[in-house]
């Protein structure tokens, strides 16, 4: 009977564990995260209340979605004594986690949050079933029609949104990469950061080694109007149908998970016309997830590392394994590659012509 009921508990929390989530997007909605920091100080529910817009008489609901927040992690809970045992007080503070979700955090992960969890974003893992059963190419056509990409250009905010999703990202791989990943840069005098987006990967990277020829490579509409510094440029193109400049490397930064292998065969090869060979320093560097990747041991990274997965089947990209790469690699005619685990959940990958 006990396993009966262990079983019937274990379903239950995967049925509410979108919950947590939800509790954490109204957060950042409601400015919680800012308003315990503004306080400079742990702050008592009441003065939570008062500092954000909820309505008084929905403070005790507010309470039980802090009580899911501390329990998952995003904030700290803390009795604090003022004399008599009736008299003491719960009081919140931020933690690491609830840091890195402030706007003036230079690597704040607020919008990737707020574009995760999304209704345009969550809504084709509701047509998940149904896409099974259809022709659609993925999950993103069954529920709005259309794919991913033409849904950023037909809704602009939802557009601009991703963006800001991928720069916050982009922001805190590059403080990782240049503090503890320089050996990966150092000796090029030239790098292009193919679907590098509006550079914020390539500003790092290039006001580190002041030296380097830094090349943005986006889509025309992405880069439109941005400015490039000393040792930076933009330049608007398209991966697939047209010639990638040349370098002495190029850096796919969180792209080829988003196409399928084919597709990604295609990028790998227009990436190898852009850079010398082997001998004379040419290199690719991928910064991507290894799904099976041994020196990933914890539970919580292979967890993520499956969720992510079948997040990005929406649009038809896949987390690939170690033997997924090598394959992929071989097909565009590459010699060798190198993986390291050094950025958390995602690794650095050189591959050689």
């Amino acid at each position: 009977m006990q396993r009966l009921l262990q079983a019937q508990a274990h379903i239950w929390k995967h049925c509410y564990s979108y919950v947590s989530s939800m509790c954490l997007k109204c957060a950042l909605e409601l400015g919680i995260p800012e308003a315990i920091h503004s306080h400079s100080g742990p702050m008592t529910l009441n003065q939570l209340v008062e500092a954000i817009p909820v309505r008084p008489g929905k403070a005790h609901c507010l309470h039980r979605v802090m009580r899911v927040l501390v329990h998952s992690g995003f904030f700290e809970l803390q009795i604090r004594k003022r004399g008599g045992a009736h008299e003491d007080e719960e009081v919140y503070s931020l933690n690491n986690e609830s840091k890195l979700l402030l706007r003036d955090n230079p690597v704040n992960l607020d919008p990737f949050v707020l574009f995760t969890l999304d209704p345009i974003t969550l809504k084709p893992m509701d047509c998940l079933s149904t896409w099974f059963q259809n022709d659609d190419l993925c999950t993103v056509e069954t529920a709005h029609g259309m794919i991913s990409w033409d849904i950023m250009v037909s809704n602009p905010k939802f557009g601009s949104l991703f963006n800001s999703a991928m720069a916050s990202d982009s922001r805190l791989v590059a403080r990782v990469v240049t503090d503890s990943c320089k050996w990966v840069f150092e000796g090029l005098k030239s790098l292009v950061d193919v679907g590098g987006g509006t550079g914020e990967t390539g500003k790092a990277i290039a006001d580190t080694f002041p030296d380097m020829e830094y090349t943005v490579f986006d889509l025309p509409h992405v880069v439109a109007g941005l400015q490039g510094t000393r040792n930076l440029k933009y330049v608007g193109g398209d991966m697939f149908n047209e010639k990638i400049p040349t370098a002495d490397a190029v850096l796919l930064k969180w792209i080829l998970h988003d196409w399928t292998d084919e597709e990604s065969v295609q990028i790998l090869k227009k990436c190898k016309e852009a850079i010398p060979r082997k001998e004379e320093g040419g290199k690719l560097i991928i910064i991507e997830m290894v799904m099976d990747n041994p020196a990933v041991g914890d539970e919580k990274t292979k967890e993520t590392h499956l969720l992510a997965d079948v997040f990005i089947m929406n649009i038809m990209g896949l987390e690939r394994n170690t033997e997924e790469w090598a394959k992929l690699f071989a097909d565009a005619g590459f010699s060798s590659y190198k993986i390291s685990p050094v950025l958390g959940l995602r690794s650095v990958i050189e591959v050689y012509p």
